[in-house]
């Protein structure tokens, strides 16, 4: 089903504007597992799909717009961005009858392009594809991706390159800077109309009430805390956390620069382009709640500063409630047993000192038990130092306060601590192989990722560390 969604407010949140088709385009990668959560409205078939995706023919109902919003980009003001490089088409409607937003990522100018082309590269749709539905496949609410459409028409970034188009769904792309956007040009009303539609769309059980605004801020810090702390449980670092890349509804939104910890490292920064490393693994906490201040600031005109306040002071308790049950179930344990509840700030300790695989290290955890076997060298085998024998030790009296077997808390963990992640190198052999058109890789990718926790014992080599070519990857803003 489709349906107008966001181009039913007025005028001034978006521009009507038509993609721009691309030239000769063809098919890239199509996701069946999302396609098949939604009614399309008819684009299940190839054809239809590739036409719709790459702008070229629309199906009925649809209504493209481009959104406008700002945001503070990097900790500075910008009154104004949007929709560059993106179109919204139409809303669809999913299994249990939610709408979601279709748009078309690299689908041409707009006019909140500010001299840009309007167009996303081959690299940065594949990666976004399969990082997102890495993440969904993680539990981490995330956008969506339904398949990319390819051109050979160049487009100019460090060097040159192709275009594509990513078909993406989100419940909805309203931004912090949306609200930001309105509030600095003094439209209350246009505010009001705003926090009225994220109520609809995400909250629908706060409507009606007197207090709604506040009851919605409120569910904006909740939700935004427990999505940091499903990032920073699964070592995903965004890369980018501006006020206009921040969802309202605690979404990972617009995928850039991210990366999957590797080498555990706190003060890592995934994004050359941040100088300052404002945007490194350990800050994005605080940055979350700083993007939080800024968006009270832009409902000003709907809550009182004491409403505010009451709701951000939930932020870290949230957050650290949210990341202790489930560092819990990445440790198999069921509660902190007295002194055991240093047990995960002093392994990420000796994961630092020794450069310990952050996936690798939880992953090999889940196989050690009560008695020691050979899964105890297998996990030792991921630290330099010394120090990590004597934490087994400490890990496994605390083993034995939980009431569960081995087998059954081995199983528990590998539920929870995935054996793949998008690791960068592994998204840069796919993008090298796509440019020749071939995307076998980039489907296999697609399999494995969408099934993180099984193990695949054809795809073993997936689950590796990097190779040591890969430490010479860069990522940028546009990635």
């Amino acid at each position: 089903m489709l349906a107008p969604g966001y181009a039913a407010l007025p005028a001034a949140f978006y521009a009507r504007v038509a993609p721009t088709p691309l030239t000769e385009p063809y098919l890239v990668a199509t996701n069946a597992a999302a396609a098949s959560d939604f009614d399309l409205g008819g684009l299940g078939d190839e054809r239809q799909l590739l036409d719709a995706a790459s702008g070229t023919v629309l199906p009925g109902g649809c209504t493209p717009i481009a959104a406008v919003y700002a945001g503070h980009q990097f900790g500075a003001w910008v009154q104004q961005l949007g929709d560059g490089r993106a179109i919204a088409i139409a809303d669809v409607r999913d299994a249990r009858g939610a709408l979601w937003e279709l748009q078309l990522k690299g689908a041409g100018e707009t006019p909140f392009s500010r001299s840009g082309d309007g167009r996303a590269v081959l690299r940065s749709t594949i990666r976004e594809f399969l990082c997102s539905e890495a993440m969904h496949a993680l539990g981490i609410p995330t956008t969506r991706a339904l398949c990319i459409v390819g051109s050979d028409t160049p487009v100019y970034r460090e060097s040159v390159e192709t275009a594509a188009v990513l078909a993406r769904i989100a419940p909805s792309h309203v931004r912090f800077g949306t609200f930001e956007y309105f509030y600095y040009r003094g439209d209350r009303e246009a505010v009001a109309l705003l926090a009225d539609y994220a109520i609809a769309r995400h909250y629908p059980e706060l409507a009606g009430r007197s207090d709604r605004y506040e009851a919605l801020f409120r569910q904006i810090v909740l939700s935004t805390a427990r999505l940091i702390a499903f990032w920073q449980a699964v070592g995903f670092e965004h890369g980018v956390m501006n006020t206009d890349n921040m969802s309202v509804a605690g979404i990972t939104l617009d995928y850039g620069p991210f990366g999957f910890m590797e080498a555990y490292d706190p003060d890592w920064i995934c994004n050359h382009s941040d100088h300052l490393g404002r945007y490194r693994f350990s800050a994005q906490p605080g940055v979350a709640l700083w993007n939080l201040h800024c968006l009270a600031a832009a409902m000003g005109t709907l809550l009182s500063e004491e409403a505010a306040l009451l709701a951000l002071a939930e932020y870290e308790p949230a957050l650290r409630t949210a990341y202790l049950e489930r560092s819990l179930r990445k440790l198999g344990l069921h509660s902190w047993p007295g002194e055991a509840g240093t047990l995960l700030a002093d392994l990420l300790a000796i994961m630092r000192r020794s450069g310990a695989d952050y996936t690798i290290a939880f992953r090999a955890l889940a196989k050690v038990g009560r008695v020691p076997s050979d899964a105890d060298q297998a996990f030792l085998a991921n630290f330099a130092t010394a120090d990590a024998g004597p934490w087994l030790l400490r890990y496994r009296e605390a083993l034995e306060s939980q009431h569960i077997s081995d087998a059954e808390r081995s199983r528990a963990m590998r539920s929870v601590n995935p054996k793949y992640v998008l690791r960068n190198y592994l998204a840069h052999q796919a993008i090298e192989r796509a440019a020749r058109r071939e995307f076998d890789e980039v489907a296999r990718l697609l399999e494995i990722l969408q099934r993180p926790y099984d193990a695949w014992p054809q795809y073993e080599s997936y689950a590796a560390p990097p190779p040591p070519w890969a430490n010479d990857l860069q990522l940028s803003c546009s990635s």
